[in-house]
């Protein structure tokens, strides 16, 4: 319009216009000006209109004229530390009602402009050149705003997050424990397996179960080096408490998290059967992650160096010997074992999720693991593994120190409470010890308790015979051999002949 200055703004929008090769009408039409604005503005002849933010007079008098540049910019100067905050604090203490809430504001930009012209060097973030094949980064992370249960049991755990940086391809595995060897080294040979190949490097954060981060030197824990050395990658970390040196993984972090918690709402529930349904959950998820980088990942995998023919171990070894009690401790856990076992040396492979006892070279058992809080204790008791002897004395279940653990669920112990109730002592011990007996024998733990539990609120407490003839193999049937008796008469013929043959 005629006497209105040109704007910064209509001026942009006009030479933007005029690159994409419109021509001057149009682009005077796009910005909002005359087709001779246009040209003048081609010829840098156009008065534009400054922003009018672009000032530098006061319009009212400075509410910190008299404490900034005496009191309060020496201050800074010597301790640069100092927030708005605290300098607004020392104003009302030394200039009771002088200084109002609302010249914290002010304050706050005054110390933010300062800092900016005057105050220390900040941190700067280098952004890194990517190579293919050349950098993988793993960490340990939680979902934080879904509760996962197990079977509507809370289930505490940690992710283990594997990243090639280049790709972007990644995997994820669920670690019952915490930021154990075990987890890293599973995790790790997981990741390295699907992938196909091995990076040149592999960076941690400062792991205690790969770094030995109370030593001056940076240092290796023993397996962590032999991990290294069997796959040839070179081990790497960022610096204590710079998680922004490992940003190819923290982002990534946020990313997933937020995948996985939109698809359990989705789902519906975040409850699952077991940890493998909740791992193949997961799986699918980092699938479909996975497909958006499969180009760059395919370009990656021919940098990736060469997987050794064997992984390398991924848990802890431990020697002991089986109590008499058919008991092990490993890592403040006593776990009951078979009884054939007991008095055997054996070695226990502590693996992240499970232990594996061996005796020799054979396997000869496997069991979940468990793990104690900290500074407590904790018990794995199996009844199985010790009814054959506890039902030899039924009478030793009473006084056990095991007796609770040896109790297999709630359906039990109110068997057990209501039997040791009504029955004489001796009887009740060598009543529940049977129905241990029976239910390891047969196999029927959860159906048997459930009938005697429904015997029981009919005032009715189930005799072994009853439970023996509902719950036990039925009896085989021989079949029947029909044999014909020949006539003895046949043995008189026989003697006959031979007294002949003597005579003769």
């Amino acid at each position: 319009m005629p006497g209105k200055r040109l704007t910064d703004q209509q001026v942009k929008l006009y030479m933007d216009s005029r690159k994409k090769n419109f021509n001057q009408a149009i682009s005077a039409a796009k910005a909002g000006v005359s087709e001779r604005s246009g040209r003048r503005i081609e010829s840098k002849q156009a008065s534009v209109q400054k922003n009018q933010s672009e000032r530098h007079w006061r319009t009212r008098k400075d509410p910190l004229e008299g404490v900034w540049d005496n009191e309060l910019k020496p201050m800074l100067e010597a301790e640069p530390q100092l927030t708005a905050d605290g300098l607004w604090e020392y104003l009302n203490d030394n200039y009771p009602d002088l200084y109002g809430r609302k010249i914290r504001r002010t304050l706050q930009r005054r110390v933010k402009a300062w800092r900016a012209c005057h105050g220390p060097d900040k941190d700067v973030i280098f952004r890194q050149t990517h190579e293919p094949g050349r950098s993988g980064i793993s960490d340990f992370t939680t979902l934080k705003r879904i509760d996962v249960t197990i079977n509507g049991e809370p289930f505490k755990h940690l992710l283990f997050h594997y990243r090639l940086v280049f790709s972007g391809w990644r995997h994820v595995k669920v670690v019952v424990g915490g930021e154990s060897f075990e987890a890293l080294s599973s995790g790790l040979q997981e990741a390295l397996s699907k992938s196909g190949g091995v990076p040149q490097e592999h960076r941690t954060d400062s792991l205690s179960a790969a770094y030995k981060n109370h030593s001056d030197k940076e240092l290796l824990t023993k397996r962590y080096e032999d991990l290294c050395t069997h796959y040839g990658f070179t081990p790497s970390r960022n610096n204590p408490g710079q998680s922004h040196e490992n940003g190819a993984i923290e982002s990534p972090h946020g990313h997933f998290k937020r995948k996985l918690e939109q698809a359990l709402l989705t789902r519906g529930s975040s409850d699952f059967g077991s940890v493998a349904e909740y791992q193949a959950f997961i799986d699918d998820i980092i699938s479909k992650l996975n497909s958006r980088c499969r180009d760059l990942f395919e370009q990656e995998k021919l940098h990736l160096r060469e997987l050794p023919k064997h992984g390398s171990p991924d848990y802890t070894q431990v020697r002991t010997v089986v109590s008499s009690s058919s008991t092990i401790d490993i890592k403040r856990v006593t776990y009951t074992v078979p009884s054939r076992l007991r008095g055997e040396r054996v070695c226990v492979h502590v693996f992240d999720e499970r232990l594996e006892v061996y005796v020799g070279s054979t396997l000869a058992f496997s069991t979940v693991r468990v793990r104690a809080q900290s500074g407590r204790r904790a018990r794995c008791i199996d009844y199985r593994h010790v009814i054959y002897s506890l039902v030899k004395k039924p009478q030793a279940f009473r006084y056990s120190q095991l007796r609770e653990d040896l109790i297999p669920n709630e359906d039990y112990k109110l068997i057990w409470a209501y039997s040791d109730r009504v029955m004489e002592p001796r009887q009740a011990c060598r009543y529940f010890v049977r129905t241990l007996w029976l239910a390891a024998k047969y196999d029927c733990q959860d159906a048997l308790g459930r009938y005697i539990l429904h015997k029981i609120q009919n005032g009715y407490l189930p005799t072994e015979e009853e439970c023996l003839s509902r719950f036990a193999d039925s009896p085989r049937h021989h079949p029947t051999v029909e044999a014909t008796q020949h006539s003895l008469v046949d043995y008189d013929q026989l003697i006959d002949d031979d007294w002949g043959a003597i005579n003769a």
